[in-house]
């Protein structure tokens, strides 16, 4: 781990070669917490979030934010190390993004409870997730953020939503119930709901010059074969 000079003001610049986990104040799975943790994952706590995380039972490695929902800052600083960043442009969850980067990034507690965070979870992965894979694990859904084509092996009939957070023109598909070729899709215009893979390898390609970010959203159950795809 390493921490390079940062153009974001007071921020710092850090490079896992383990996935990092990002934790918010949402809807939380306490025990897939606790798993990331024991497997060597990067903890960081998102503000708040590092309250979350220490109630699931794990101290996060790095507690980044404004710190303006913290609970006992001076408490925080004697248990792990803890990064303020004042800039007020952006959220918690943002500044964990652009402070912390790792071969795949997986964010619990940044969906359910307050709308508006969710929605602000989707503008930061739609500003990020051209660069990196970015994956919102809620209680239901796992969602990677994608710009370009994507492998992935599938059971049959397994879930696979394709949604656009900007357009996207799509090339082709294969191993999906009803093919994405010749598709365009857009916040507004037309997504991907409810498709399903046939079983076996799914692939996803899109148009040369389409650089847009979009969603790939499977069930829960879908979340180690969907990290062993990102890596």
């Amino acid at each position: 781990m390493q921490s390079p000079s940062s153009s974001h003001g007071d921020a710092v610049e850090i490079v896992s070669d383990t996935p990092v986990v990002i934790v918010g104040g949402g809807d939380l799975d306490a025990a897939l917490l606790n798993r990331f943790a024991k497997d060597g994952a990067m903890i960081v706590g998102a503000d708040g979030g590092a309250d979350a995380a220490l109630a699931a039972g794990v101290t996060p490695d790095l507690v980044i934010g404004d710190l303006d929902s913290l609970s006992d800052v001076s408490a925080w600083q004697q248990r792990t190390r803890v990064i303020r960043i004042a800039e007020q442009e952006t959220t918690d969850f943002e500044k964990c993004l652009y402070s912390v980067s790792a071969p795949v990034t997986l964010a619990l507690g940044m969906t359910g409870k307050r709308f508006d965070h969710t929605l602000a979870a989707l503008h930061a992965v739609t500003r990020y997730g051209g660069e990196r894979r970015i994956i919102l694990v809620d209680g239901v859904d796992v969602a990677l953020s994608l710009s370009g084509g994507f492998d992935i092996d599938l059971p049959a009939d397994t879930r696979v939503s394709v949604y656009p957070l900007e357009r996207v023109d799509f090339a082709g598909s294969e191993g999906l119930a009803y093919p994405l070729t010749g598709l365009t899709l857009m916040p507004g215009l037309r997504t991907g709901t409810s498709n399903r893979a046939l079983g076996g390898p799914v692939r996803i390609r899109t148009a040369p010059e389409s650089s847009g970010v979009y969603l790939l959203v499977l069930p829960l159950k879908a979340l180690d074969i969907l990290i062993s795809a990102s890596l």
